[in-house]
């Protein structure tokens, strides 16, 4: 038991490192790669995208940073979610996932030597080593000046900025 124990530990080890392996912050560099898109909409209106690879939360939070590092360049001290989009499912971190499988059978011969009828029971454990899948947030924000509106959806950007940028 012990020399199957310590292998699980290794693999399931390795696939939690893969999930929260995201590339470096930045910019997107090719289509299908990691990072942030940007478009603008009107003059304080801008649609943000962060594609990554692995659990849709961190790629919310860095689509956030972007939307707040973005309200700062532009000269503008908040902003509110409007409308926000993700592609991915909560199962995207990928890695270590453990099915179980139960099989039934049953038989029957009857032939030259005689007959006979048999069945059996299977029980198969699968891992999935696919790795993380992609994800991507997409935000789309309105920016103001002055102090923030009380409302949900509202972010002070250098707030934002300094709490989710110290993480990645």
């Amino acid at each position: 038991m012990k020399r199957l124990t310590l292998p699980l530990i290794a693999a399931a080890g390795l696939a939690l490192s893969a999930c929260a392996s995201l590339a470096p912050y930045g910019p997107q560099q090719s289509p299908g790669g990691q990072g942030y898109t940007e478009q603008r909409i009107e003059s304080d209106r801008y649609r943000v995208t962060y594609y990554g690879v692995g659990a849709p939360g961190p790629v919310a939070d860095l689509a956030l940073l972007r939307a707040a590092e973005l309200t700062l360049a532009q000269g503008h001290d908040w902003f509110e979610v409007t409308q926000r989009w993700t592609d991915g499912r909560p199962d995207s971190a990928g890695g270590l996932r453990p099915s179980v499988g139960v099989g039934y059978g049953s038989g029957r011969y009857s032939g030259r030597y005689g007959s006979y009828s048999s069945s059996g029971v299977g029980v198969g454990v699968g891992l999935n080593f696919s790795g993380p899948s992609p994800t991507s947030t997409t935000l789309e924000v309105i920016m103001g000046d002055g102090p923030r509106p009380d409302r949900p959806q509202a972010y002070d950007a250098s707030g934002v900025r300094d709490s989710i940028g110290v993480r990645f």
